[in-house]
């Protein structure tokens, strides 16, 4: 079977990704696995923009503090001033880069337009319109095939990371990973000197998910297998507003709507949000998300509405261009009228642990973006705090691997060829979207935007049950992606229910009916989880 090397492997071509192995093949080889297109990535569906303190009349102050309020205690302080701090000047890269920021007109001068969403308290957020990941992930793209040592990789899946093991069966270093090829259905082996995870999140282990069909939480998956520490998967951020309709396929309605006058209506036109949160519509997301779920839940709803036709007409089109084009192709218009909204699972705030420069706990092995734990987020992600903690962990974790490849000498151990087993061609495909369709549904019902111990407790049994079928069939048909995204998404719901287990309290995105408060005594740490047989328990630091 033929294999590949390089000095830096980059799984996953995001933000984060892109920005690593732009900069990484200035000083060696560098290969870029992807699940599909290069182009389809978490990254090209961010619509609202990216966080950045940009005018004078912002600080470097006001965004920690507005990033540690919606966090709800559990932020690191130094990786949120450190994140916030660095911002500008990775903000500064991507427009070197070729990102096109929105530029308007203010006071005679040329300026880029700063948006404000819900939790900001200045205007701050850098956006493309309303299609701002698709054009940094246009402009890093373009970039990135011109540079001739970056291979990239496309169509590929990654199985398992290629990792070293003592003779007790514990974890050494990383040194790439197993790949299947979808075209040919061949696994091989993509060995690197150090590999970065930036495969994004999971969204799709939920029934109602902003995410594209490629957010399976491999990154996260593999690295639990692997032996890595995982952190704050109870922290699940649900969307409050995506397009309910049936053809939508949960569009994402940007958050940017609200920060520019949209309010939230029920079907008779009354806004509710007060009654919620002082800063109504603005509110922190998990806040948004609940108080939809709980009208809906009130009123036997099927969804809400958003309504923005209270500002002028050419102003909508011109802010939300793809947003209003999109709602015209399934019949609103929301110059004229609201729109129906539902939330749906958004991004993952929890994910590999790592330090504030990508590093895990198992070497060689870096992550970043939505597939990593910095602690940036803590129990509820600020708006467009995504990109920027992408961005900036992109660049601090290249600056890491160089490190730990420069000058080295190790030899790559050798890694056996990927053993098929009894690998057939399978027939039984009902088998696989049976446990796809009812793994993202028990997500949906008992994981969702509010639990219960029961819930909780009945979502794990049926889980256990699923990866107990799901491992069988693996190991007897490992032929194609689905059945590899599949074991991965089981792999997270149980992480996720695992740690909404473990914490007994209700903190940002994680709602107990069972336990409603806040309990700074008992819980105000992280929930950390990792393979019993691979490595000792990560300590859980108390928050600053």
């Amino acid at each position: 079977m033929d294999g590949i090397s390089s000095d830096f492997l980059v799984i996953g071509g995001g933000i984060a990704g892109l920005l690593f192995a732009i900069k990484a093949s200035k000083f060696g080889s560098v290969t870029v696995l992807t699940k599909a297109a290069s182009d389809e990535a978490n990254t090209a569906y961010a619509q609202g923009g990216i966080a950045s303190v940009w005018s004078v009349d912002d600080s470097f102050e006001s965004h920690v503090d507005d990033t540690l309020r919606a966090g709800a205690g559990l932020c690191n302080r130094t990786a949120v001033e450190t994140i916030v701090r660095e911002g500008p000047e990775a903000v500064r890269e991507l427009i070197a880069l070729g990102t096109r920021f929105t530029r308007v007109e203010e006071g005679g001068e040329d300026e880029y337009d700063l948006g404000r969403e819900g939790g900001h308290s200045h205007r701050r957020v850098l956006h493309a319109q309303d299609l701002t990941g698709r054009e940094i992930m246009r402009a890093l793209g373009e970039v990135a095939h011109t540079r001739h040592d970056i291979r990239m990789l496309e169509n590929h899946i990654a199985v398992n990371l290629l990792v070293e093991r003592d003779t007790k069966g514990r974890p050494g270093a990383c040194w790439g990973v197993y790949a299947l090829e979808k075209a040919t259905l061949k696994v091989r082996k993509v060995v690197a000197r150090a590999t970065l995870l930036a495969t994004g999140g999971a969204g799709k282990v939920y029934l109602y998910t902003t995410n594209p069909d490629i957010a399976s939480g491999d990154g996260v998956a593999m690295a639990y297998r692997a032996g890595a520490a995982i952190a704050n998967m109870e922290f699940y951020q649900f969307h409050p507003t995506c397009l309910f309709h049936p053809a939508a396929k949960s569009f994402l309605i940007s958050e940017a709507l609200r920060g520019e006058g949209a309010i939230l209506r029920l079907p008779d036109g009354t806004p509710f949000m007060k009654r919620y949160h002082a800063d109504a519509e603005l509110a922190p997301r998990d806040v948004v998300a609940r108080a939809i779920d709980s009208e809906m839940k009130r009123l036997g709803l099927d969804c809400v509405y958003l309504d923005i036709s209270h500002r002028e007409a050419g102003y909508i089109r011109d802010r939300f261009p793809n947003i209003h084009k999109r709602c015209l192709s399934y019949g609103f218009d929301l110059t004229t009228s609201p729109i129906p909204v539902v939330p749906a699972a958004h991004y993952m705030c929890g994910g590999v642990v790592t330090d504030l420069m990508g590093r895990t706990v198992i070497p060689r092995l870096y992550a970043a973006g939505e597939t990593a734990m910095t602690g940036l987020h803590g129990a509820n992600r600020l708006a467009s705090n995504s990109l920027l903690e992408a961005a900036v962990m992109g660049r601090r974790a290249f600056v890491a691997a160089r490190n730990q490849i420069h000058g080295d000498t190790s030899a790559t151990p050798e890694f056996p060829e990927w053993d098929p087993g009894r690998a057939i061609k399978s027939e039984q495909r009902v088998m696989i979207t049976q446990s796809w369709d009812e793994i993202r549904r028990l997500m949906w019902n008992y994981v969702g935007i509010v639990r219960s111990d029961l819930r909780l407790e009945r979502a794990l049994r049926r889980i256990h049950l699923l990866k107990d079928e799901i491992h069988s069939y693996y190991w007897d048909h490992l032929i194609d992606s689905d059945l590899i995204e599949v074991r991965n998404l089981v792999t997270v719901a149980e992480l996720i229910v695992r740690c909404a287990m473990i914490r007994k309290e209700s903190r940002g995105l994680h709602y107990m009916i069972d336990y409603p408060a806040h309990d700074d005594a008992g819980w105000l740490h992280d929930t950390v989880i990792h393979r019993e047989d691979s490595l000792p328990p990560v300590s859980t630091s108390r928050r600053a």
